[in-house]
């Protein structure tokens, strides 16, 4: 499986990696907290790269991306992929955020209407209350020595940088303790249709997703047997169930092409 493309975008005075998989219309894929593009989405890539063209982009602080030594926002992250589909000549685009990239396409959505076609936030959060019990409790104590493992190997793998990990993992865990729920009236204004997908034992509250899918105008929802992602990626111990990947990428599949 290789790229047809990648490369490094200034954006905002720092370069964003990205690659693109496959032809066809464009579906952006958004990485969570901690990781990066073909980190989260290698099973995604596998089973869509013949079907769509999949721009890949590893966010600031992340993956082979430029870092900043300002606290990192869900807005600066949504004006980050946008200004890179502009510098691509991508003027419409379906865009798969997942966990926190799942809440920076659900601002994609709210921020730059016109340029979107379709949505699928899986596992994303817009109030703190939207949290699994103790999880800011949690964050509070966190540490680099407690960050998971294979998210560290893979951060150090394409990015041999102990200082820069350090940034990526402090950055991230003050966005998050410093998490501020987002406004209703933004879920209200997106008017594009809206796939949300979340697991069942998930660190997101299964009443949350639903509560979101209440507010968005076209939304549709599922909530699969899995935890975190592993409904679309290697679980935290590197396992990966593909029958349930393929089952979540059926659906994605049929609600992009219909």
């Amino acid at each position: 499986m290789n790229s047809k493309s990648n490369g490094y975008i200034n954006a905002d005075n720092i370069n964003l990696y990205f690659e693109i998989y496959g032809e066809g219309k464009p579906l952006v894929l958004i990485h969570g907290g901690g990781s990066s593009g073909f980190y989260d989405f290698e099973e995604t890539i596998k089973r869509l790269e013949n079907e769509f063209q999949l721009i890949v982009i590893d966010l600031q602080n992340h993956g082979r991306s430029g870092h900043r030594n300002i606290p990192e926002t869900f807005e600066q992250d949504a004006k980050d992929v946008m200004s890179v589909l502009e510098q691509l000549h991508i003027s419409k685009a379906s865009f798969f955020g997942f966990s926190n990239g799942a809440t920076t396409v659900l601002h994609i959505a709210h921020l730059f209407q016109d340029q979107v076609e379709k949505i699928i936030a899986a596992s994303g959060v817009t109030k703190r209350s939207g949290m699994v019990d103790g999880f800011f409790e949690g964050m509070s104590k966190a540490s680099i020595d407690n960050m998971m493992q294979k998210l560290k190997d893979n951060f150090l793998k394409i990015n041999p940088n102990e200082n820069l990990l350090k940034n990526m993992f402090d950055k991230d865990s003050r966005r998050m303790m410093n998490f501020q729920d987002i406004n209703d009236a933004v879920l209200k204004s997106i008017k594009k249709p809206v796939f949300l997908i979340a697991g069942d034992r998930d660190v997101i509250k299964s009443q949350h997703i639903v509560e979101m899918n209440q507010l968005i105008p076209h939304s549709r929802l599922i909530i699969l047997p899995a935890g975190h992602g592993n409904y679309m990626m290697a679980d935290e111990n590197g396992n990966v169930d593909a029958e349930l990947i393929d089952f979540t990428i059926s659906q994605i599949r049929k609600f992009l092409n219909t």
